[in-house]
């Protein structure tokens, strides 16, 4: 009885070994940064296309675009709030990432908003009527790529209590908050998004914080009508 007792042990310890070292050789074929470590995000993620410094590819579940995605930021998915589809035609998550800076912790956070429902016509007014709810402005800047108009604009924000202060002026104070209204030019696609960040480390340098911005903004590729899977 006690052999056969060894035995089963044996067997379960050796089983318990293989299983642990087939996690791990799988778990290295990943890349070793934040984005990877968690599994719903790399779910979103090509761990073969690090497409540029510190991005990874992100394709949608959609199957409608593809962006860029920072390799240190991780999707929120702890409540069905955080993540959500409507089959083809409706997308919503949120990542960020967590940095310690002097003790403190300086939090980072975007938010995406894939539809398919824009009206040509008023988009103009859709941009207009975003701004003014987060900025009490309604003048983007606009770029342009090939397959996209690009509109965005950034500001300071801060709150006492409930009351909601917004400093426009960037000689006054660096922004924390940046939000983009992208446009297909070949469909009635759009995405929204917004960073916002939160904390007393805010980069010194407007200038790197935007160029980040539009740069994630810029690698926005929306997939031909004919391109879903």
């Amino acid at each position: 009885m006690k052999k056969r007792t060894k035995t089963i042990i044996a067997v379960i310890a050796g089983a318990a070994i293989l299983i642990g070292g087939i996690w791990m050789i799988n778990e290295s074929r990943y890349p070793n940064v934040p984005a990877f470590d968690d599994h719903f995000t790399r779910e979103f993620l090509n761990k073969d296309k690090k497409v540029d410094d510190g991005f990874y590819e992100f394709k949608s579940k959609t199957g409608q675009y593809t962006m860029w995605f920072p390799e240190e930021y991780q999707l929120l998915h702890e409540n069905e709030q955080q993540y959500v589809r409507d089959g083809d035609f409706y997308e919503r998550w949120r990542a960020s990432s967590i940095e310690k800076h002097k003790g403190e912790n300086q939090v980072n956070d975007i938010q995406v908003t894939f539809s398919e429902a824009r009206k040509q016509e008023n988009e103009e007014f859709s941009v207009e009527t975003l701004l003014k709810r987060r900025f009490n402005v309604s003048k983007p800047e606009k770029v342009e790529t090939d397959e996209a108009r690009i509109y965005y604009q950034s500001a300071y924000i801060y709150f006492k209590g409930n009351e909601k202060y917004v400093i426009n002026d960037k000689k006054k104070h660096v922004p924390n908050t940046y939000v983009a209204y992208v446009a297909d030019k070949n469909s009635k696609k759009v995405i929204q998004l917004s960073f916002d960040s939160i904390g007393k480390n805010l980069n010194s340098y407007e200038s790197e914080n935007e160029e980040w911005f539009i740069k994630i903004l810029k690698n926005i590729h929306f997939n031909e009508e004919n391109g879903n899977e």
